[in-house]
């Protein structure tokens, strides 16, 4: 059984031992033997695919040919074989800390794979890049992968399900750094003191603000998960040479709940696997069928249902207002709630645009679905009925919404809202959507075919048809891969798509 773990800030003359420490109970759970159950392990092979989807979308894009610059700039350390990097031949290795940002930015640059959402947002795909990379580096197995890929998804969906980041404008990848660390730890079949370590500098070392998420959103929001993936990489790697770390990292005096979260008063209950139950975390995540932030997801599926039932409201002119009632995260995080004018700006960025629940209502309204590439081109966001449309629409916070979005019940927890549409003849169209057509629990949930419907969606512009079918094939055997079938775990762009000497330069 799950068990739930009281945290609370210690004074420096209480005594809490190691034991009684967040990052020692999540360093146990990273070093329990338990088995990965089979439904666990079909969900970890999808997450893998739909991580490569979204990657080969990006390989091209700005982010990545600077973030897979870098990489390729540091060539393989000498106390492994190094790792992969996306898009690159399977022969070209850099450094795994390396290969952890590289491949870690382009798994987020589009905002398009899996979601956990709860007191705390989080991407928990954002694990993979980091422990893969170690296993290729290390010549770990595909059960071993497994198994570390597992502990990551566990322990970022708990931090996330106790403890609430945005709350105190620091940015979710906080809880990505200790997850990645104790995954890494368990593909490494570490000590749980090695684990403790490397848990508590990983977090240490990846708090930030969320200006990465406000305003005029910069190439930043891509490299941040990266940079935490890159941090647990580094400081496992510590951690191994025998070095410590700040202590207790979370419930100190002087350290992040005090200062930076819920302060010197506050008390968290964190829940964890018990020892000898299953990690079953990633069972409770979900990915996006649309290219865009999660809590947009529903609204993107009511929308295009809006615009086949309701052909008036195609073009704009016959609506007169639009408003999103909806849970407090999805109006202050990426409605008008938020305040940014940037939110209804035709010339904001992708990433900015991405966040404006206002301008994917519109699009998707007027278009019936969703472009990951032609939903957000410039000319698409400028367009004249568009941005009339745009500009009527308004998002409102409502208790219910908030109170399911929040619920720990997964049979009514909700990322959706209701719809109110008043025309300019005074007609009143009203429509609500709990879930994302692709959640679990919506109107066509994903499973390993749309998985990898998505992959070839996304792949077969940059990928050859053998490369595709070579990649599937391996992947779906993940439990059984050997060490030299993990090393080709990647993806290989078609010839002469990457032009990696035209990369922009820097200092390495």
């Amino acid at each position: 059984m799950t068990v739930n773990h009281h945290v609370r800030v210690y004074k420096s003359e209480e005594d809490l031992p190691r034991e009684g420490q967040l990052a020692w109970k999540i360093a146990e759970v990273a070093v329990d033997p338990v088995e990965v159950e089979a439904d666990v392990v079909d969900m970890i092979i999808n997450r893998i695919i739909d991580n490569a989807s979204v990657a080969a979308a990006s390989l091209n894009r700005g982010p990545i040919i600077a973030s897979r610059a870098q990489a390729l700039s540091h060539p393989a350390s000498t106390g492994g074989k190094g790792a992969t990097i996306f898009g690159v031949e399977n022969a070209e290795r850099t450094s795994p800390e390396w290969a952890a940002w590289a491949n870690g930015v382009a798994v987020r640059e589009l905002d398009y794979h899996d979601t956990f959402l709860a007191a705390e947002y989080s991407h928990p795909g954002d694990n993979i890049p980091p422990i893969l990379a170690v296993a290729q580096h290390v010549g770990a197995d595909g059960r071993a992968l497994v198994r570390g890929i597992a502990t990551g998804y566990e322990i970022q969906v708990d931090l996330v399900r106790a403890i609430c980041l945005h709350k105190h404008k620091i940015d979710h990848v906080a809880h990505l750094g200790p997850s990645a660390a104790a995954g890494i730890g368990t593909l490494l079949g570490l000590d749980a003191t090695t684990i403790y370590q490397a848990v508590s500098q990983a977090l240490h070392t990846t708090t930030a603000t969320r200006q990465s998420r406000k305003g005029e959103i910069s190439t930043w929001k891509a490299h941040a998960p990266a940079f935490a993936g890159k941090m647990a990489v580094e400081a496992v790697d510590r951690a191994m040479r025998g070095q410590t770390s700040p202590s207790p990292i979370y419930e100190g005096e002087d350290s992040v709940i005090a200062w930076l979260l819920d302060g010197p008063e506050a008390a968290y209950e964190v829940p964890l696997p018990a020892k000898g139950e299953a990690k079953r975390a990633i069972l409770d995540t979900y990915t996006k069928e649309h290219s865009a932030e999660y809590q947009a997801q529903a609204l993107i599926d009511l929308a295009r249902k809006l615009h086949t039932e309701h052909p008036e409201l195609q073009g704009g002119a016959a609506v007169e207002s639009i408003v999103i009632h909806t849970s407090h995260h999805t109006h202050y995080v990426i409605g008008s709630g938020a305040n940014d004018p940037q939110k209804y700006d035709p010339t904001a960025s992708r990433e900015t645009l991405d966040h404006s629940i206002p301008y994917i209502f519109a699009v998707a309204l007027q278009d019936g679905g969703w472009h990951h590439v032609d939903s957000y081109t410039p000319e698409r966001a400028g367009r004249e009925d568009t941005v009339t449309l745009w500009n009527k629409i308004t998002t409102a916070e409502d208790a219910e919404w908030t109170r399911r979005y929040h619920s720990i019940d997964p049979n009514e927890k909700a990322f959706g809202g209701r719809v109110e549409i008043v025309l300019t003849d005074g007609t009143k169209i009203v429509d609500e959507i709990a879930v994302a057509d692709a959640h679990p629990l919506g109107a066509k949930p994903f499973v390993r075919e749309n998985y990898i419907a998505k992959f070839r969606l996304l792949a077969e512009p940059v990928l050859e048809q053998a490369e595709i079918e070579r990649f599937l094939e391996l992947v779906q055997r993940l439990p059984e891969l050997s060490a030299a079938e993990v090393q080709e775990l990647n993806i290989v762009a078609k010839s002469g798509l990457l032009d990696l000497a035209a990369a922009p330069k820097g200092l390495f």
